[in-house]
């Protein structure tokens, strides 16, 4: 394939616009703040399953605190009972004699079942700051979420900008390419990592930056200027240029 040295520099132009979007697709999928954003929803991820574990630990002590509480008042109810039985004296003395023992035995059944309850008060209160310390954690998080996600908004709002500028001046200067030779480049593109033409500079390809051999040196000063020469070692098209050195 042959084409006019115009043509062959415009492949560089488009080269190297289609390097800077490669770049920029590049950038975009590794932007920092990609990472700073995915750690938060992990550690946010987290505080949300403790944060409901320990709600969870809430509801059952205060269900344990009521049921504790509901055994105290049963005893406070049954010794109210008993004293009253006492007061009015009525019955045998056999009877009287044990509902005074069972008066007893609710007493210490009732500071049992107290100590029970402050315990469980204790647990609550615990429980209950924790709480209240993991939700104000995870609204912090959250927060630091937002702002890790507008920023990473900005970053990428900022590369977008960029790749439509790159993709603008691509599509120009590829409509001033021939068709036959933007076929050959796409190909070249897909087979050689994205790279699919590069200048001659001081002898040396500027893709592979290996320099031509003296048979290749011969052959691209003896080459017609519309020629497409071929790098034999990484195969990509060699465009000559004012810096050659041929």
């Amino acid at each position: 394939m042959n084409a006019e040295p115009a043509d062959q520099l415009r492949l560089l132009d488009l080269q190297a616009l289609d390097s800077k979007l490669d770049q920029l697709a590049h950038r975009r999928r590794t932007l920092p703040e990609i990472g700073a954003l995915q750690a938060l929803e992990t550690k946010l991820g987290q505080l949300r399953d403790v944060h409901a574990v320990s709600a969870a630990a809430d509801s059952d002590l205060a269900r344990e605190q009521s049921k504790a509480e509901a055994d105290v008042d049963q005893v406070r109810a049954r010794a109210e009972r008993d004293r009253k039985i006492l007061e009015s004296g009525s019955g045998s003395a056999k009877d009287l004699e044990n509902v005074q023992h069972e008066l007893e035995s609710l007493g210490k059944r009732q500071a049992d079942l107290e100590d029970v309850v402050l315990e469980v008060m204790e647990k609550v209160e615990a429980s209950a700051a924790r709480t209240a310390k993991l939700a104000a954690d995870r609204t912090e998080v959250e927060a630091d979420r937002e702002r890790a996600a507008h920023a990473l908004a900005q970053q990428q709002s900022a590369v977008d900008k960029d790749v439509e500028f790159a993709r603008s001046q691509r599509e120009v200067v590829a409509k001033q390419v021939p068709a036959p030779l933007i076929a050959l480049y796409d190909k070249l593109r897909e087979q050689y990592d994205g790279v699919a033409v590069a200048a001659i500079v001081r002898r040396r390809c500027q893709a592979c930056q290996i320099e031509l051999d003296i048979a290749e040196v011969n052959a691209a000063k003896s080459a017609a200027p519309d020629t497409i020469l071929r790098h034999d070692s990484c195969r990509r098209i060699l465009v000559r240029t004012a810096d050659s050195g041929l």
